[in-house]
């Protein structure tokens, strides 16, 4: 089982990471993780030198941190029959939920003086917009750039097309955010997969009082300002319809059904209180979320106290925040490596 999971921004990609990690591990599966932080040095386009320690040659199960897709070096560390799976979002929320998490690291966005920094922006993006500047990638055509396309061009251009044509040809699956569950049962069809692996929380959500809501204008604004975004997201949502008239509505409805009924009964199971919370009042400390600049509006959950012992691995796993969880996968690697090589000197 190889799997290539191209993580884009904003886009319900943590939840899934979560079930990904969590199925690497159960399976024993050979993680290619980033040789420095949490991804592979994005926002520059993927090398397969980027992975911890790759050495030519080496193949890898599954590849899932953040990176700006590159498919001839990604090619090169994973088996010829891997999966390529992605997943997409509506690109006016996208941009929303893009412009509050990342727009504070985007030094133009500094000097908008309303308070309405997004509805601003909005009105008069040449104004505010540097494709060349720190960041600015995150403002404009997201799904394209992380997929490894020229997020400036203009939605006519034949190279957006072209570029679209080049990710249909690649990925088995592109799933959307707005039809999450859908998209696992597809993806569980695809792969293979029991129902209880695709389980999960909604990770890395924000609460509600921070979610600017998009009035009919500032989506229209925003659409056309990530018009090739809008172009690639059209295609892949008549591509995902087809494959779910494939697999039939009926049993879709039925695995839908099941699913729901799994996930709520993990949710009794595992989370204090059946919901997410704030961060300020998540008990354990290394349960919390990361936070984006200045914001503490990311929300996490408390494990369940008295979870029986059966389940509670799992409940901790479902959920831990990605960045601890990597982080732990990761340790555990390098522990796994270093008494690799102790074996070895001992061994000669």
């Amino acid at each position: 089982m190889d799997i290539m999971f191209m993580k884009t921004h904003k886009t319900a990609s943590s939840t899934f990471l979560n079930i990904l990690l969590r199925f690497g591990e159960k399976h024993g599966l050979k993680f290619a993780f980033p040789a420095g932080h949490n991804d592979f040095s994005y926002p520059s386009p993927f090398r397969r030198t980027d992975v911890q320690g790759y050495k030519p040659g080496t193949c890898y199960n599954i590849i899932c941190n953040h990176m700006r897709f590159n498919a001839p070096e990604v090619a090169e560390v994973l088996p010829l029959d891997t999966s390529y799976v992605t997943i997409l979002r509506d690109p006016a929320e996208l941009f929303e939920s893009s412009f509050h998490y990342f727009g504070p690291t985007v030094p133009l966005t500094w000097r908008i003086p309303s308070k309405s920094k997004m509805a601003e922006f909005l009105r008069n993006p040449q104004g505010y917009f540097d494709p060349n500047g720190i960041n600015a990638f995150y403002l404009k055509n997201l799904l394209s750039f992380d997929l490894g396309l020229d997020n400036t061009l203009e939605p006519d251009d034949p190279r957006v097309d072209s570029g679209i044509a080049a990710i249909a040809e690649r990925f088995q699956l592109v799933m959307l955010k707005e039809h999450f569950e859908e998209s696992l049962i597809l993806l569980g069809d695809a792969l293979c997969w029991e129902m209880d692996d695709l389980l999960s929380f909604k990770l890395n959500t924000r609460m509600d009082s921070a979610v600017s809501k998009l009035t009919p204008e500032l989506r229209a604004r925003a659409l056309e300002w990530n018009s090739a975004d809008w172009r690639l997201y059209r295609h892949f949502n008549a591509t995902f319809w087809k494959k779910v008239e494939e697999y039939g509505h009926m049993r879709m409805a039925k695995d839908l059904a099941q699913l729901s009924r799994r996930n709520a009964e993990m949710l009794t199971m595992c989370v204090e209180g059946g919901r997410a919370v704030e961060a300020a009042s998540i008990q354990e400390w290394n349960m919390r979320p990361w936070q984006p600049l200045g914001e503490k509006s990311i929300m996490g959950y408390n494990l369940k106290k008295g979870t029986d012992a059966a389940h509670q691995e799992l409940c901790r796993k479902m959920l831990t925040p990605e960045i601890r969880y990597l982080t732990e996968l990761g340790v555990n690697l390098w522990k796994t490596r270093l008494w690799g090589h102790i074996r070895d000197i001992i061994n000669w």
